[in-house]
């Protein structure tokens, strides 16, 4: 069974995906850190700005959690020039939740670089929740 963590972690990315940025921001801390290869940041209008202008769409796959961290392999699709999404690209992120809302959110190239930022390992991998009848 999945943890209240990853639980939310999910929840966020459903947000995302949706582009509902104001639940994205409700489930999220008001000084989140957002991060990825050109650095990171903080806050809420930080946030804000990049749900509305990256229209990124993750894909979750294999989740790994300890603690309060969660990392997460995604694909990703980001748009094309053409205002269509691209071809997915395998990345992973590392989540830190407090009290039920993410605190932040950095990506990294791929799932091995995640997890050792994270200071996880294989064995934290999350056993998926059973599919609701």
């Amino acid at each position: 069974m999945r943890n209240a963590l990853v639980e939310s972690v999910l929840a966020w990315h459903a947000a995302l995906n949706s582009a509902d940025v104001e639940r994205v921001l409700s489930l999220s801390t008001d000084d989140v850190e957002v991060g990825g290869p050109r650095g990171s940041g903080h806050g809420a209008d930080l946030l804000r700005d990049w749900v509305a202008r990256a229209g990124v769409h993750l894909e979750s796959g294999r989740v790994f959690a300890r603690g309060e961290v969660v990392v997460v392999e995604q694909s990703a699709r980001w748009p094309s020039p053409n205002g269509k999404l691209a071809d997915p690209q395998t990345v992973a992120s590392v989540f830190r939740v407090q009290n039920g809302l993410v605190s932040s959110t950095v990506r990294y190239p791929d799932l091995a670089s995640a997890l050792e930022a994270a200071g996880l390992s294989i064995s934290d991998e999350s056993v998926p929740s059973p599919s609701p009848s």
